[in-house]
């Protein structure tokens, strides 16, 4: 008998942990010193015009709010905290997801509970550092190099001109390096495809390194529509060319007029 209600217990417990089933998604939400009745809305980017559009919303109550609703893939996402501007990205997707508020800054909001946003909070906190040192290193080249490049630029000197570009390229690099290096060892994060995808905008996509870490990539992310996206954008770029169309056959010359009787 107590073995019966021991596995009964178990059972409670399991299942009301378990708040969320497949394919369904729960924010919950902490904003503690926010009022009641400020507006939390869960909103999407329309993908023709960039317009933030809502999708559900909740109000604040004794400083918790809860959205819940359906998701069949991972997708990029914004909550909107009170006044219109006040924005945090997360990813939505199946599972609780918690939220908690930071009312004095609300690009510090924290989003855990699921793997990609567990992901996406450890990528912006590396993502900053790097971003710190980046800008140092550019500032201490540019006080470096700043007079040689106006003398160059004066004396119209392009060896010196391509070889300070040429320096200051590289340390951009370091940016594009930590994002493509997080896909390529991230196989299973939504982050990854995102970064993927964006590739193709730089202003000089290496094609070859794009289908290596996408051919890495988790099977389910190659069928979210970013995955989708970059699947067609490879299969356009290696399409055979078409051969070109035959010249058109010249066309026949004009026939003789007849030649006039003779009287």
């Amino acid at each position: 008998m107590k073995k019966i209600v021991l596995l009964a217990t178990i059972a409670i417990a399991l299942v009301s942990c378990n708040k969320v089933g497949k394919n369904q998604f729960l924010i919950s939400g902490t904003a503690t010193g926010i009022e009641d009745g400020k507006m939390v809305v869960l909103q999407k980017q329309d993908p023709t015009t960039g317009i933030l559009i809502g999708l559900d919303s909740a109000k604040v109550k004794g400083g918790k709010f809860e959205l819940k609703g359906k998701v069949t893939e991972p997708a990029f996402n914004v909550l909107q905290i009170g006044k219109k501007g006040s924005n945090v990205g997360f990813i939505l997707e199946s599972g609780e997801i918690k939220v908690v508020v930071n009312k004095d800054s609300i690009n510090r909001t924290l989003i855990s509970g699921t793997y990609n946003n567990d992901e996406f909070t450890s990528f912006k906190k590396n993502s900053e550092k790097i971003q710190k040192t980046l800008q140092k290193k550019q500032m201490e080249f540019q006080t470096k190099n700043m007079a040689a490049m106006n003398e160059a630029q004066k004396v119209k000197d392009t060896l010196v001109i391509n070889r300070l570009m040429r320096e200051y390229t590289e340390i951009q690099k370091e940016s594009t390096t930590f994002f493509t290096e997080y896909a390529s060892t991230h196989p299973k994060s939504f982050l990854s495809v995102l970064v993927v995808d964006g590739m193709f905008s730089m202003p000089k996509p290496e094609v070859e390194k794009i289908k290596k870490i996408y051919d890495g990539l988790d099977a389910d992310l190659k069928n979210t529509k970013p995955g989708k996206s970059i699947k067609d954008k490879l299969a356009k770029i290696n399409a055979p060319v078409p051969p070109p169309a035959p010249a058109p056959a010249p066309a026949p010359a004009p026939s003789a007029p007849p030649a006039p009787e003779q009287k």
